[in-house]
């Protein structure tokens, strides 16, 4: 007797599942690319205008920079572990990853704060349009890192209910993707504010 519960919806194919899973991610992403491509055309707009300030960004954005590669790298890690079927190994590089990313948060907090003392704000009188736009695009970055520090946690559960596993590792390699995802457009924020600064 064939006990094997189908879990695909009626009507739909597991591929066709998987495959519209992926398009909702990529249309996510690609939604996410065209805010942070308006911000970063806006910041050349509005430098030509004159008035900009001039300012070096803080070096221990550097460190969360190679924070958050690190991260990447623990996360390519963990899904080339569920893949072999290491699960123990995947939870704690799982781990590793979660606490890269609280640890990329904070030092871009202490970021914020050097700009702080370099007398470079985000708002009021003595504000200046450059320094708005670096807290602003590292701060919706950040916002996004929230978001994949919550699917992380999400998969992190999923994990420890057997729910993924190495046959079952969609939702798995959607979070890495989103992962790697705002990892790369972290790097070309931090590229692009070190080369039009």
């Amino acid at each position: 007797m064939n006990t094997t519960t189908d879990t695909t919806l009626p009507g739909y194919s597991r591929p066709e599942i998987i495959n519209s899973k992926k398009m909702i991610l990529w249309l996510f992403i690609v939604t996410i690319v065209m805010l942070f491509a308006a911000f970063t055309s806006a910041y050349i707009v509005r430098k030509a205008d004159g008035e900009w300030l001039l300012f070096s960004l803080p070096s221990i954005f550097a460190y969360s920079t190679a924070i958050i590669l690190l991260s990447s790298v623990t996360m390519q890690w963990a899904y080339i572990s569920l893949k072999k079927g290491l699960i123990e190994r995947t939870k704690l590089l799982v781990s590793a990853t979660f606490v890269l990313g609280l640890a990329f948060l904070y030092v871009q907090i202490l970021g914020w704060g050097q700009l702080v003392e370099m007398n470079v704000f985000l708002g009021g009188s003595s504000s200046n349009p450059s320094g708005s736009f670096v807290y602003i695009l590292s701060g919706v970055h950040a916002f996004h890192l929230v978001t994949g520090l919550i699917y992380i946690l999400i998969v992190f559960s999923m994990l420890f209910s057997d729910k993924i596993t190495k046959e079952k590792s969609l939702q798995f390699e959607l979070c890495t993707i989103y992962w790697h995802f705002l990892d790369l457009l972290w790097i070309y924020l931090f590229v692009f504010l070190l080369v039009n600064n």
